[in-house]
């Protein structure tokens, strides 16, 4: 299974955004020349990612659909940099508020709001995420 999906990024190439920030693959990024993204990332459709204070996401990163990744929330004025390391999942619908930290191989739940760090390989979901595999 592992080969098969990993067969799917034989000819991966990095996201070209239209004018108004939007790829072919119908996710957004606001501030793209702050976004840096990994080899291998796979990032679903209506996924919006602000980059304004900076967006790592490192290879073999897998997003779902509809997921807003904001390194700037305007409604406290907080900002960050988000970081999401190698070989991270996040389920559809996720809420990544700014400064977050998602460890290595991490799993998030679908429809969670992550406003702190993840640690590597946990499993977490929820709103406000906690760690269910403890």
């Amino acid at each position: 299974m592992l080969k098969n999906n990993m067969n799917r990024f034989t000819h991966w190439q990095r996201p070209q955004f239209d004018q108004n920030g939007m790829t072919k693959w119908q996710w957004l990024c606001q501030y793209q020349e702050n976004l840096n993204l990994g080899e291998n990332t796979d990032i679903g459709a209506f996924t919006y990612i602000n980059a304004k204070f900076g967006v790592l996401i490192e290879a073999d990163v897998q997003i779902g659909s509809h997921c807003s990744i904001y390194s700037h929330n305007t409604i406290d004025n907080t900002r960050g940099k988000v970081i999401i390391k190698q070989g991270a999942k996040i389920g559809s619908h996720t809420v990544i508020l700014p400064g977050v930290t998602i460890g290595k191989n991490a799993l998030i739940g679908a429809h969670s709001l992550v406003k702190e760090d993840v640690k590597d390989n946990a499993v977490v979901a929820g709103v406000p995420v906690k760690e269910i595999n403890k």
